[in-house]
């Protein structure tokens, strides 16, 4: 099986396909991995659209169930018909903030509020990240991601709202069932 775990930023694609993986025991890539090029700090430097396609597919060739976590739309047109399930999370606007500004002070430190250029960084990708739910962001929002789900060819099981790993665990694992 081919899953994509994807939604906003800190809508908790990441932790949800790393428990999959552990689950099925099936591997698990990130589509970070492949779309910014490793830096100190990281998510600094975007890879070539060309690159990244090239690695993530030289990765997942060798094996016949995976998981990938983030958003991968518009990328290329195979990521339409590759998926056995996408699995789309959704949670509220608020709260999702809320984690993701905690992420970048763990991830960052307090650089973010005292060097100017960290600071920079933080408050465009906060107000980037803040513009998915209103489409004001462009490239990845909310509209451009149910645009990119009507395309594609597998189903699609959405889960809203604030709820646990375990809880979308269960719902997962009842429509892998389903699919067989």
């Amino acid at each position: 099986m081919k899953i994509l775990v994807m939604g906003a930023s800190c809508a908790g694609s990441t932790t949800l396909g790393t428990s999959l993986s552990q689950h099925f025991k099936y591997p698990l890539f990130d589509s970070d991995d492949y779309f910014w090029e490793k830096t100190n700090p990281p998510f600094m430097l975007r890879r070539e659209p060309e690159v990244r396609n090239l690695m993530i597919a030289h990765d997942i060739a060798p094996h016949e169930n995976w998981i990938l976590s983030g958003s991968v739309i518009n990328w290329a047109p195979l990521w339409l018909t590759t998926f056995n399930l996408v699995v789309f999370l959704y949670i509220p606007h608020n709260l999702r903030m809320q984690r993701l500004k905690a992420r970048e002070i763990e991830r960052y430190g307090t650089g973010i509020f005292t060097d100017a250029d960290m600071a920079n960084k933080y408050q465009a990708f906060t107000q980037w990240a803040s513009g998915y739910d209103d489409n004001t962001t462009n490239g990845r929002n909310l509209q451009a991601h149910k645009t990119w789900l009507g395309k594609l060819s597998c189903p699609i099981l959405e889960i809203n709202g604030d709820t646990t790993v375990a809880e979308r665990m269960g719902i997962i694992l009842q429509k892998t069932q389903e699919l067989g």
